[in-house]
């Protein structure tokens, strides 16, 4: 099967057609995802009913979970050519999912390190939008920044199955998924660096259940889970015992370059919404347009922008050709966290006590750029493995 994360023969059919494609998407996405968001933001029935109205568009207007596989019912696209309209479809956090490319990560991950079984039973569905899935690292007192920490334990069944049991926190998604992808110890003991695995829980199993909801400053979306010795088949270990890290790795260099992808798109949106707001109103003094504070900040969220997004198309390069992007990733994250703050932060200045209500994104916005600086790794961890990799090219001399 071709590796979704690559240009590959299976991609060739949309790949010419990239740029017209990033601008159909842009239009979906303001036209139809924009205006259905305070509906979808509040969850329950009427976000379900409203996801898969939106859903049945993408699918009528051939929008479909561009980036997956042809051969699984997705458009093909390569992840290079995806990068070119992701930042479109990502001005709003709704729109991987209304579009069908929420599942990137999980069937890559999939694609490439699970049983053929599983691959089967699950591969086709998750493409189609029929299964949902999430996944679960980060555990209640436990640094995320530090997995061999992981207290979650997976245990050998006799029937050769596994017996999972432990919490996890901060899964997105989770109360609405069918499966889980669990990051658990097979062997060793806590601080250990090996012995630690990733097992597919399906969420209907017995001793599975989600303790609570966790808002992210206020936003829905985020759950503590629990499992409480859930029986998993021997075919739901992803990879073989032992290499979740690496697994997670791989898994983590594409999600926060897609992140960073999508970050950029939301902090165009506030941009722009900015620039609108200084060019059609007046202050005390005048227009705002004319106001050289005003002026400063458009500069510097523009400056912000146009410094950021290199920064991210050079590690879309790296991984999609099949490189080591670590640096440019941990580069990009943390440049792309930073602007999407300070451009929501501008806007929300700009538009005043309009830019703190309900009738604007601007206040959504700022939360996730705020929250971006800890999502997949807090900035300093970024800023410390980068300052480190660079540093040993150097060495010393004599």
């Amino acid at each position: 099967m071709e590796d979704p994360r690559t240009d590959g023969a299976g991609s060739a059919r949309r790949e010419p057609e990239a740029a017209a494609w990033g601008e159909r998407v842009a239009r979906f996405v303001r036209g139809r995802v924009f205006p259905r968001e305070s509906v979808l933001d509040g969850g329950g029935p009427e976000a379900a009913e409203a996801l898969a109205a939106l859903r049945a568009e993408a699918r009528a207007e051939g929008l479909w979970a561009l980036p997956l596989p042809a051969a699984l019912g997705g458009g093909g696209l390569s992840f290079g050519a995806y990068a070119e309209l992701a930042e479109a479809e990502g001005a709003s956090d709704h729109g991987p999912a209304a579009l069908g490319s929420a599942p990137l990560l999980d069937v890559t991950m999939l694609a490439r390190f699970g049983r053929p079984e599983v691959r089967e039973a699950y591969l086709k569905r998750l493409v189609a939008g029929e299964v949902r899935t999430c996944y679960a690292m980060t555990e209640p007192g436990v640094p995320g920044t530090d997995p061999f920490r992981t207290a979650t334990r997976a245990e050998r069944h006799p029937d050769g199955g596994w017996l999972v049991t432990g919490r996890k926190w901060f899964t997105s998604g989770a109360a609405g998924a069918d499966l889980v992808t669990v990051m658990a110890r097979t062997s060793g003991a806590a601080g250990d660096r090996e012995g630690l695995s990733l097992l597919l829980v399906p969420t209907g199993s017995a001793g599975f259940r989600v303790v609570r909801e966790l808002p992210v400053l206020g936003a829905p979306g985020q759950y503590e889970i629990a499992l409480d010795g859930v029986r998993v088949p021997a075919d739901h270990l992803l990879g073989e015992p032992g290499e979740a890290l690496a697994i997670a790795g791989e898994r983590l260099q594409l999600g926060r370059t897609l992140r960073c992808l999508r970050w950029l798109g939301q902090a165009q949106r506030a941009f722009d919404l900015m620039c609108e707001r200084a060019a059609t109103h007046d202050g005390s003094r005048g227009p705002l347009a004319d106001q050289q504070l005003v002026q400063a900040h458009v500069f510097d969220a523009l400056l912000a922008l146009r410094t950021t997004r290199p920064l991210v198309r050079e590690a879309v390069a790296l991984i999609a050709s099949g490189r080591d992007a670590r640096t440019e990733v941990g580069l990009a994250k943390v440049a792309a966290a930073r602007m999407l703050q300070q451009v929501a932060d501008s806007a929300i200045q700009i538009h005043g006590a309009a830019g703190l209500g309900p009738d604007t994104p601007l206040p959504a916005l700022f939360r996730t750029g705020r929250a971006a600086r800890i999502l997949d790794g807090p900035d300093e961890l970024h800023i410390t493995a980068v300052a480190r990799r660079v540093l040993r090219t150097y060495g010393r001399a004599g």
